[in-house]
Parts: structure tokens; sequence; C-alpha cells
């Protein structure tokens, strides 16, 4: 380590691959059928991923990003609601040493636009739409408008979550279930040094510009692996559920990068916690065992409000 008070070095020298270490470490160590992620949509379908099914859905977009020229170090934002995507995404993009950037589902085209310009990023991964209290959010509709004013991005994927209306640009748009169908299975991990950028995420912009914060690879894995398995006291029977949004850093931390790391089980949900009626946490909690419960201040204190029922 190198420290430089505020800069610090970990691992000066290493190589290393945080896609390898959250999926392929696992299928080696014979976690192939543990569940990783057991997911619900707010609308209450669900899908269940291995870490055999995340392993080979990671390689095969691993694959479908350098299909479209994306190479290490180039920026792919991502703009797309809670699915387990997100998660392939990420991890697709650390695979091959690509940067990625994600934008919260909830911000408007301006904000996206704007994190896009300022990263320079060549692609976006949006979805036609996602689920939020019973509403539509059109995400693939908001990102066309951010997308008018982004010179830098030369291709679009758009991953199905229903039947939304949406337009469809020849030659710069990609349906996600067309390109992973022609995928290749394996993408061989990226040597990647402990201090090359695995993410840029952006401040929210409340108090200023929104700001692009930068993390490296070796530091922050160890970083989020450590803090997952002690401050959690993660063991291999739990199941895990941190409620936050992934387009946050806590999401990064601890609903990607640690808990995968750690080789956890993972509830994932889409929607808010009051939708269709206040109970629907406890009853995620109830229907997949969920053992350890990760959530904010906030919520706790709304939900005491709502009353013992």
């Amino acid at each position: 380590m190198e420290w430089n008070p505020p800069d610090a070095k970990w691992f000066v020298g290493g190589k290393i691959n945080a896609s390898y270490n959250c999926i392929d470490r696992h299928i080696k160590n014979g976690l192939k059928n543990k569940a990783a992620i057991i997911w619900e949509g707010e609308p209450g379908d669900r899908r269940t991923l291995t870490y055999w099914d995340l392993y080979r859905e990671v390689n095969k977009f691993a694959n479908v990003l350098k299909s479209l020229g994306i190479k290490k170090g180039d920026r792919v934002a991502i703009y797309l609601p809670m699915i387990p995507e997100l998660v392939i995404t990420m991890l697709g993009c650390a695979r091959i040493g690509a940067i990625h950037s994600v934008v919260f589902g909830g911000f408007s085209a301006e904000s996206l636009k704007d994190r896009i310009n300022d990263a320079q990023a060549k692609m976006l991964i949006t979805a036609d739409g996602g689920y939020r209290r019973g509403s539509i959010i059109p995400l693939k509709h908001d990102a066309d408008f951010a997308l008018i004013d982004t010179p830098s991005i030369e291709h679009v994927i758009i991953v199905k979550r229903g039947d939304f209306l949406l337009r469809v640009k020849e030659g710069r748009d990609h349906w996600w279930h067309r390109l992973m169908q022609e995928a290749d299975n394996y993408c061989e991990p990226e040597p990647i040094d402990a201090e090359d950028m695995l993410y840029i995420l952006y401040t929210s912009g409340t108090t200023g510009k929104p700001k692009g914060i930068i993390h490296t690879t070796g530091g922050y894995l160890a970083g989020v692996y450590a803090t997952t398995k002690w401050v959690f006291d993660l063991k291999s029977e739990d199941v895990y559920w941190c409620t936050a949004d992934i387009g946050w850093v806590t999401g990064h931390s601890y609903i990607v990068y640690g808990p995968l790391a750690n080789g956890a089980t993972q509830v994932m949900y889409e929607g808010a916690p009051d939708w269709p009626d206040r109970d629907r946490f406890w009853q995620i909690v109830e229907k997949y065992g969920v053992s350890i419960f990760y959530t904010a201040p906030t919520a706790i204190r709304a939900f005491m409000k709502w009353g013992h029922e």
C-alpha cells in the first residue's frame, strides 16, 4: 500500500478481475448451483439465478460488449430498473475492463445526458421500462431525449422488461435478448491492475453539479468483501437482502460487489416498499426466508409510523 494522505494506493502492481472474484471463484469452489440472486419484480414476477446462471449470462454479455467494439477503459452508461440484467451488465463490464457508470432509473433525461457526456460513454444500456408504485417508468423513452445531445454514444442496448411502447433507431439500438442469443458462452476475464478504474458513480447533484466519483478495483473490492462479511456476519446459509437501489453506492457495494464476492444468496426487489400494500417488504422477507435485512433508517421510521399490523 502507498499512503500519501489523502491518497492511498492498494496492492500496487497487483492484477485482479472483479467479475472473476464475484463468480468464477465460486464456480470452482462448489457453489455452482447455489442461488446467487432471488429476484422479485414489483408486479410479482420472479426469477432465481444460481452462480452458474450468473456466470453464463455475464460471460455472454461480456462478449456482446466486445462484439460492439467496447474494450478495456471504455465507459458504459447503465440506465436500468432493479432487474438482474443490471448486475449482469456491471459484471460484464468489469470482466473486460470497461468502466461502468450506473445512472439511477428515477433520474430525468437531462440528468442522464449530463452523466453520459461527462463520462464520455460509448454505450448506453437501458430497458423499455420498469415499474414503480404500479406505474411504468418509461426508461427508453426518457433515454431517447438524453441521446439527442450525447455525441459519444455509439450503441444502445435495450432490455425487454415488458411490452412498453418505444422507438428503435436502426443501426444504433439493439435488443438485449437478440444479442445474447448470438454471443459465445465464455469470455476470458481481463487482468486488471489493482489501481485501474472499476466504475464511475456520480453524486446526486443536490449541492451543485454532479461529480463523478471514481472507484479503483483492488482496494474497493477488498473493502466491500471484508465489510459485507464482518459487518453483516454473513454465513453461507444466510439469505441476505439489501433494499438499496443499485443506482447508489450502497447498491454497488452491498448488492453487487460485496455479497457476490462473498458467495452470498441475496434477494433483489424492483419496486416500492408500500406497493401494493405496506407489508410488501415483510411478505418478501417471509417468502424467501431472509435472515439478514439491510435497509435505511428513513425506511424503518416510516414502517414504525405505519403500525404493528
